[in-house]
């Protein structure tokens, strides 16, 4: 719990990607300073609640839901409901207001949420309303600044630069949720990342919802961003969310293999192994593609480079053998920890009209079958780093924390300040975290 006096304990919860992290963090942040205790507890007895919602599959849109329904009735007829993101930009008015939202807020205008909420606190209205941005592509929407001065719910620091996108595969939902891409000023980047730094930050991760199309729109790009942060000698760590393969330029692996400060970790969704599948979803590459895209990146940021994925299960066609093709290009890729996905229809987009569906019972077998391979990628990945010495960015619990390739790991003899950079010695491994000692040679 975190905060100060005058708007009394405010719950904040954050479904979906590290951007929504991102926003949440702003609008916890902003709350913060306007007087609020910030709760992540929901068991807590709190008199307003902001939700950050997520709608990249049918069950993110079923715990929204189902996390509205269960704050209403904790927050009781006099408590204020908030409610943002991509879930809330498409749900309709009159089911808002059925549900016991008091602000409903979308994909954008979440820098004026927090003045809202408070207004709302300080005068008990309960009332309903809406402050939407229905048109999401119009030619002359700009960048909507979110400042964080440090974070409040996490160790590290989530900064968006980037929201948006135009890309439009067939299965995916929130192009339509969150509008044209568009980018943050690079000179706001700086400027933030040196009050973050001036705060105790020690790293940062960029995030964004077509995160390499970075600068596309203001004559910049994402290299000449990295090149400008690889300046900023006192930042310790510096992480990128979800890449697109193709954005995996030559330009941008030199300038990341040039900053000391990246962390050698990189996800870039796979999504399918199977070009003819891969073709149907509009992804932009080949399997052999997404290959020596992998093997290019570890010839510029080193062989231990940890390259992470999505993969998605059961899309339209997806035949035993395109299945095969996946987890074919899982093993030549050396993928390290994968996220599994079984293929869910979402309304409005391409894909929910495609013929020859995968039935349900097969999709869970294969669901099973590539997480299966997934673990014993991941596990032979980090046996790597068994008795070797790995630097490790303490968590809040004092004892666990994340590796520069982004493997959890647990320090076994001894507690240490969170935000503290250690470096231990691995000796072990336990399920997917690496257990680790203090190295005092």
């Amino acid at each position: 719990m975190q905060g100060g006096q005058g708007l009394g304990l405010v719950f904040v919860h954050v479904f979906g990607c590290r951007s929504s992290l991102c926003e949440g963090e702003y609008i916890a942040g902003s709350l913060k300073s306007k007087g609020a205790f910030i709760t992540e507890d929901i068991n807590d007895s709190y008199n307003a609640a902001v939700i950050v919602t997520c709608s990249v599959t049918q069950e993110a849109d079923r715990k929204c839901r189902q996390l509205v329904r269960r704050v209403r009735k904790s927050l009781g007829p006099e408590g204020v409901l908030a409610v943002c993101g991509c879930w809330s930009q498409g749900l309709d008015s009159d089911s808002a207001r059925e549900l016991g939202i008091n602000i409903l807020a979308g994909s954008r205008g979440k820098k004026l949420l927090p003045e809202v909420i408070e207004s709302a606190i300080l005068s008990h209205d309960t009332g309903f309303q809406d402050l939407r941005t229905h048109n999401l592509f119009p030619p002359e929407l700009s960048w909507e600044e979110l400042e964080i001065t440090s974070p409040v719910m996490h160790s590290r620091a989530f900064m968006k630069i980037q929201d948006g996108c135009d890309h439009f595969c067939t299965y995916c939902i929130i192009p339509y949720l969150r509008g044209k891409p568009v980018s943050r000023p690079e000179r706001n980047i700086i400027d933030e990342i040196h009050r973050l730094i001036d705060n105790g930050t020690r790293e940062i991760i960029f995030t964004g919802i077509h995160l390499g199309i970075y600068g596309r729109d203001i004559d910049s790009s994402l290299a000449d961003l990295i090149r400008s942060v690889s300046r900023i000698h006192d930042l310790k760590r510096l992480r990128l969310g979800s890449l697109e393969p193709f954005s995996l330029d030559e330009n941008l692996l030199a300038a990341l293999s040039e900053c000391d400060s990246f962390c050698r970790h990189l996800h870039l969704p796979l999504q399918s192994g199977d070009d003819n599948i891969l073709s149907a979803m509009r992804r932009g590459y080949t399997s052999e593609e997404f290959v020596k895209i992998c093997e290019n990146a570890r010839k510029f940021l080193g062989d231990d480079l940890h390259i992470s994925s999505d993969i998605l299960i059961g899309f339209p066609a997806e035949s035993e053998s395109a299945f095969d093709n996946t987890l074919n290009v899982m093993r030549e890729a050396k993928l390290g920890r994968v996220h599994v996905f079984p293929f869910s229809e979402r309304k409005g987009t391409l894909a929910e009209k495609m013929a020859m569906k995968v039935a349900h019972d097969e999709k869970i077998l294969r669901v099973s079958r590539a997480i299966t391979l997934g673990r014993e990628l991941y596990d032979s990945y980090i046996k790597r780093f068994i008795n070797h010495e790995v630097e490790i960015l303490i968590e809040e619990s004092g004892t666990k924390g994340h590796t520069q390739h982004f493997i959890e790991a647990d320090i076994l003899d001894g507690k240490f300040s969170a935000n503290q950079i250690i470096k231990a010695k691995a000796v072990s491994k336990s399920n997917d975290r690496l257990e680790c000692i203090i190295n005092r040679n």
